[in-house]
């Protein structure tokens, strides 16, 4: 199966709003985004979002009052959509690491089929993962959360799925994004952005109506974009793409050439 969901994507902006000085407080907003792929629906049953505000990995937790619990399609959030999990405002104070708590109502939709993911670290502990972030008073933090399904979703061999994700983070205060199109969007292709060093990699699917494409959390630097179509088509390559902090780069409309019969 197709990369569906690029890996989980936290970006922190920073805005001022107002607060009392002796109430310091931070506002912390949680957005969820994916990228295309080859699944019909990819359901999460998000149940709670937990914050640790201690180093000890094993105290410190509580629960976020504002998450919005329920049911979400994945594949509505495409393409630099998002839709908000969290929007609290909290004690001043360093976050160490995040966890998001799933139900049991997770499934996968493949050929009209819906399949059950089991899912049971993420319905135990939650899914963590490192943030190490300082709340500051008067200052929103946002972060996004992002899936890379490919890696994610495994088949287990008797006609079922489970769900092991992986999980990448980024801040939007260190990073940029890079945006463009294909043509023709029947070459259904992935788009791979890779880093001079080779340390960092984002990918995503064009969609398959507009061919369009948005990887974002992408580290500033000079990166490889790589266009993988569909079978019938030629692999495209552009070179030396620029990243900047803070910016999204617009590339020129991407032509996908037919492969040419002998």
């Amino acid at each position: 199966m197709k990369n569906l969901l690029s890996v989980a994507l936290l970006s922190l902006t920073m805005v001022l709003f107002s607060c009392s000085d002796d109430n310091k407080q931070a506002r912390l907003s949680i957005r969820l985004t994916d990228a295309p792929g080859d699944y019909q629906e990819v359901l999460i049953d998000v149940q709670d979002v937990q914050i640790n505000v201690s180093a000890d990995e094993n105290s410190g937790w509580q629960s976020l009052q504002t998450t919005q619990k329920g049911v979400y399609n994945l594949l509505d959030f495409t393409n630099g959509m998002d839709t908000l999990l969290v929007d609290e405002f909290l004690p001043a104070g360093k976050i160490s690491q995040m966890r998001l708590v799933l139900g049991d109502k997770n499934q996968v939709m493949i050929d009209d089929v819906y399949y059950d993911l089991d899912t049971p670290s993420a319905q135990q502990s939650g899914l963590k993962f490192n943030i190490h972030a300082d709340l500051n008073d008067g200052i929103t933090y946002k972060l996004w959360i992002d899936f890379d399904a490919g890696r994610s979703i495994v088949a287990k061999g008797n006609g079922s799925y489970s769900l092991k994700p992986v999980i990448r983070t980024f801040t939007e205060a260190t990073s940029g994004a890079i945006k463009g199109s294909v043509t023709p969007v029947e070459a259904t292709p992935y788009i791979m952005a890779v880093s001079a060093d080779e340390e960092d990699t984002v990918g995503t699917y064009a969609d398959t109506e507009t061919g369009f494409f948005m990887l974002r959390g992408v580290e500033p630097g000079s990166y490889t974009i790589t266009v993988q179509p569909a079978e019938g088509y030629l692999e495209t390559t552009l070179e030396d793409v620029k990243v900047e902090f803070g910016q999204v780069t617009e590339l020129e409309t991407i032509t996908i050439e037919e492969v040419v019969a002998e």
